[in-house]
């Protein structure tokens, strides 16, 4: 089963666009997704830039709408992700407990859905969606 780990940093809301890293929390974070790589359940991972530099498209009234970044209605915001491939939620809780978070950070887990969770008539409507995956697995 696949699932994200989301990374959720309290206070990236407001964070600027320059935003410094610190070193040593770096290191202890790479220890860890070397801990995934190795287990052979890292499918992807990747940090996200601060939303002071992003970007939000809202379709109210069906036509869309930019907003940039920062969001000032935002209370949480994601910080990066995690793609693993694991046997059961509770081991993906597990991983999600080893990760060197600080104490103003939150992981949420979430099982990615898969075309079988649906039903026929849906599975229908998405039927080109695996070659999709594979076409930009292949990037």
């Amino acid at each position: 089963m696949r699932f994200m780990m989301l990374m959720i940093p309290k206070g990236y809301e407001t964070a600027p666009p320059d935003v410094k890293l610190d070193p040593a929390r770096v290191k202890a974070m790479m220890t860890f997704n070397e801990a995934l790589q190795e287990a052979g359940v890292l499918l992807a991972l990747d940090g996200l830039h601060p939303p002071s530099t992003g970007a939000r498209v809202s379709f109210e009234g069906g036509k869309p709408l930019v907003i940039d970044g920062p969001f000032a209605e935002a209370k949480e915001v994601l910080g990066g992700y995690w793609m693993i491939d694991v046997a059961s939620r509770d081991e993906a809780i597990a991983w999600a407990k080893r990760c060197p978070a600080s104490e103003n950070e939150v992981i949420e887990v979430r099982q990615v859905q898969e075309v079988v969770d649906f039903d026929a008539d849906v599975r229908e409507a998405m039927s080109g969606l695996p070659d999709l995956q594979a076409a930009a697995r292949g990037r």
